[in-house]
């Protein structure tokens, strides 16, 4: 199956459990890796026959911005579905960092893969 990536989405929203967590945004990267078939766009040349990921970044930016999830998990779950309402994704894998979550660490993540339910 072909993919459409989207690489290091750089996003700002409230994630966490405690006051000072969700006192304010912080940054949150976003990793996705969409299945589909491409031949279809390859052939045609037309946005129409794609993934358009550049809607695609915009509908998960807002997502993150808009929520305000307590755990990485419900979030990757949440724009792991988001990806997956797009008619011509098939299945998807998530990756959602926390880079200011663990003192000494780069960051946290959690990585979920999912297909569309039939």
């Amino acid at each position: 199956m072909d993919q459409v990536r989207i690489t290091d989405l750089l996003t700002r929203g409230v994630i966490g459990l405690s006051e000072k967590e969700r006192a304010r945004p912080q940054d949150i990267l976003v990793n996705v890796v969409m299945e589909t078939d491409v031949c279809p766009a390859m052939a045609s040349d037309s946005i129409q026959d794609c993934v358009d990921y550049s809607e695609m970044a915009k509908a998960i930016f807002a997502l993150v911005e808009e929520n305000k999830r307590y755990t990485l998990e419900a979030l990757t779950g949440d724009i792991a579905g988001l990806c997956l309402s797009h008619p011509l994704v098939v299945s998807v894998r998530v990756r959602v960092e926390k880079t200011s979550a663990v003192r000494f660490a780069k960051s946290v993540s959690v990585e979920i893969f999912r297909t569309r339910q039939r």
